[in-house]
């Protein structure tokens, strides 16, 4: 598992991809902080997290959508299928390799925040909720995008696949609230994402909402890893 994210994450930035989405995401973020800055007022920190929550989904189905297609394209996945590893590491580590790159742009999103604490006092518990709560949105979407790049060999369908399912994600619950029923209300209710992550925008840690994410990353992957198994087999 370890070569094969060194492989995948090596990939990433001999090619500009890695580079540019951390880059975009960095400056979109230093960008909102300055406005923040401008307004002279850390009340307004909410709102960067709110706007950059939107850019980083449109950023994750470019981040995705090369991780398993560019091996079906090129042909390199018949060597990889047949190399004694197991596909579950293969699966594992394309999944980290691109969860990296998602991670290093949010870090870097939290050095205005950082800078902003010398001469103010920012909600930290705040800041860090929305971080926490990001890498686990974004790893869930991740593991989506990541069994969607497995199911074509292009990358602009899984690219445009992984983001008719972020943006379904993100507008269900208003799916919800337009349908009158209380079973569909309950499902979408249990399934929504949002939720779950509104929980860390508040500042507050959720144990049930972490295990939530991790379990999805967990399904997405473990279902990614039984569709090369049967590419391997056949």
């Amino acid at each position: 598992m370890k070569a094969i994210f060194k492989r995948e994450l090596r990939s990433y930035f001999n090619a500009p991809v890695g580079y540019v989405c951390i880059a975009a995401l960095a400056a979109l973020y230093g960008y909102f902080y300055y406005q923040v800055m401008a307004l002279g007022s850390t009340g307004y920190i909410s709102n960067v997290y709110g706007t950059m929550f939107s850019f980083s989904m449109i950023v994750i189905p470019i981040i995705t959508m090369r991780s398993m297609t560019d091996d079906q394209k090129n042909k390199t996945d018949q060597a990889l299928l047949t190399a004694p590893v197991s596909v579950t590491a293969i699966v594992v580590g394309k999944f980290l390799a691109c969860w990296f790159v998602f991670f290093a742009a949010s870090t870097l999103g939290l050095l205005p925040a950082v800078a902003m604490s010398f001469f103010s006092s920012p909600a930290w518990g705040e800041i860090i909720g929305n971080y926490l709560g990001t890498l686990l949105y974004g790893g869930a979407m991740i593991s989506i995008g990541v069994l969607i790049s497995s199911l074509t060999v292009s990358q602009i369908i899984a690219a445009i696949g992984t983001f008719v399912v972020s943006v379904f994600l993100m507008y269900i619950d208003n799916l919800a609230t337009a349908i009158s029923s209380k079973a569909v209300n309950a499902v979408v209710g249990w399934l929504s994402f949002n939720s779950r992550y509104t929980t860390f925008t508040q500042g507050i840690f959720s144990v049930s909402s972490t295990v939530f994410f991790l379990s999805v990353i967990a399904v997405f992957l473990f279902l990614t890893a039984r569709r090369l198994e049967s590419r391997r087999w056949n």
